[in-house]
């Protein structure tokens, strides 16, 4: 008879790429969960894996167990959820994905937080610039900055917060350079690219605030990374020109060691999101109680109540370089 060890056993291999990465899952050796697999088919009477070198590959029966177990398990934390609930508890696994920098500045404090409220409940944190390449079905809230290229019917989008994208660069760049005075002049200025969430990163898309036209500059990024923090250092320390978030840079030109550049155009806006199953949220009180506290401290715009905007530094442009 399956039990619903079993059953959290198998969901562990099933959602694993090997046998030894459900071992570290599980915390156990990689000797141990063979062993298990193996009296856990033979009580079964049938095989539920094929090992092809480092490959697993589901059987029928495999397939119908890690359905059906799916299933099965997911009622038993809907109800364990539901009768935490009407207690006044909040319980569960909460799987967590946010980016880098902002995942790092303003996810996790409020996952420390939300945890030592709701001690019940265990929190997954995992902080990556390629959401995107993530699976879905591993993760319950996905944290996101920017716009949202595709989202499929499956998923919903709430917005956090607002958040622009500002050019911004040193003082030391711009007293060495010059300040340009329109778009174009980027592509003769050292720019910084930062490389993440799959986008064009040399392509800056303005619009022209007077006018309404976009101008759309391609620059030659002569640093780029794909860590935000490490394009921020290099913009401060006058290595470049870099576009950069609202929320990344306020402080910073608040401060004096970054100037906003190009004032009278816009850049794309970069809303901070979060994304979520749309059968997740129906039924998972520790989501939406996280999402309200996120947007808790959010609410207001931490780095818009904090700035006060600091005039664009008067620097001659000079010529081409």
């Amino acid at each position: 008879m399956l039990t619903t060890d079993d059953l959290r056993f198998f969901a562990a291999i099933v959602c694993a790429p090997s046998l030894a990465a459900a071992a570290r899952d599980l915390n156990v050796s990689a000797p141990a969960v063979t062993q298990r697999l193996r009296a856990l088919e033979e009580r079964l009477g049938a095989h539920l894996i094929v090992r092809a070198g480092r490959q697993l590959t589901l059987t029928d029966e495999g397939e119908l167990l890690a359905e059906r177990g799916r299933r099965v398990l997911a009622e038993l934390n809907d109800l364990d959820e539901a009768l935490a609930e009407r207690q006044g508890h909040v319980s569960g696994h909460l799987r967590i994905i946010a980016p880098l920098g902002f995942g790092r500045r303003h996810v996790a404090p409020v996952v420390a937080a939300f945890q030592e409220a709701h001690p019940r409940i265990k929190i997954d944190l995992a902080l990556s610039d390629r959401i995107g390449g993530v699976p879905s079905s591993t993760w319950d809230i996905a944290v996101h900055v920017g716009e949202i290229q595709a989202a499929t019917p499956s998923l919903i989008v709430r917005g956090l917060a607002p958040n622009e994208r500002w050019v911004c660069a040193a003082p030391s760049y711009l007293a060495r350079q010059g300040a340009p005075t329109d778009p174009h002049d980027l592509r003769t200025h050292s720019c910084i690219a930062l490389r993440e969430n799959d986008e064009d990163v040399t392509l800056w898309r303005f619009r022209s605030i007077d006018s309404g036209a976009e101008e759309r500059v391609r620059v030659a990024p002569s640093l780029a990374s794909n860590d935000g923090e490490v394009a921020r250092i290099w913009a401060i320390a006058g290595r470049g020109i870099v576009m950069r978030s609202e929320w990344d840079v306020a402080d910073d030109i608040r401060g004096g060691r970054l100037v906003r550049l190009l004032k009278n155009h816009t850049l794309p806006s970069a809303p901070i999101v979060v994304l979520l199953s749309a059968r997740q949220e129906a039924r998972a009180a520790r989501i939406g109680r996280f999402i309200d506290a996120l947007k808790q401290t959010l609410d207001p715009t931490p780095w818009r109540n904090m700035v006060t905007d600091v005039p664009c530094m008067s620097v001659a442009a000079p010529q081409c370089r």
